[in-house]
């Protein structure tokens, strides 16, 4: 860690901790094999599976299988998004700036009904893609909020660590 511009009161930036390291490395696969199975699915036995559903329920079919592709490329692009500059293709300025193309559009959950109504693969394609967007918009809160903050943000170094832990892992 170049240490040199830090000083020992700067808190530790934990989002770009988790951006750069391992665990990046773990969900970029992660999320890149959920883009394999959603497309390899969708392309097979989801058809299959598509053509023998009722009317209403091909209808909520086709709604949510294109809302998972919807919500897999936002990730994906993301994703690719934080590779680049983890790879130095990118400084975060030039990520921040593309990244305003890349929208994490929030989840819909749909219809209890609906959901009932589809094959239990899209279903569990959905719940999967659901928490890693989840993941997704936490780091991504954490990364680019940042620069929207003030100068004379007056909050100690503590407070501001925990104000980024209540981020990326949400009030339980």
């Amino acid at each position: 860690m170049s240490g040199a511009s830090k000083s020992p009161q700067d808190p530790v930036v934990l989002a770009q901790r988790m951006v750069t390291g391992e665990a990046f490395g773990t969900l970029f696969r992660e999320g890149m094999s959920l883009v394999e199975a959603a497309a390899a699915y969708l392309d097979g036995p989801g058809r299959e599976e598509a053509k023998k559903l009722t009317r209403s329920a091909a209808l909520a079919y086709a709604t949510e299988s294109m809302r998972l592709t919807t919500r897999l490329m936002q990730i994906a692009s993301w994703l690719l998004l934080q590779r680049a500059v983890n790879e130095g293709e990118l400084s975060r300025d030039q990520a921040r700036a593309e990244k305003t193309k890349v929208k994490l559009s929030p989840y819909d959950r749909p219809h209890e009904e609906s959901l009932a109504a589809l094959p239990f693969r899209l279903r569990a394609l959905i719940d999967q893609s659901r928490y890693l967007h989840e993941r997704v918009v936490r780091l991504d809160a954490l990364l680019y909020a940042q620069a929207g903050k003030q100068p004379q943000d007056t909050a100690s170094p503590v407070e501001r660590q925990i104000g980024l832990l209540r981020a990326a892992f949400g009030d339980r």
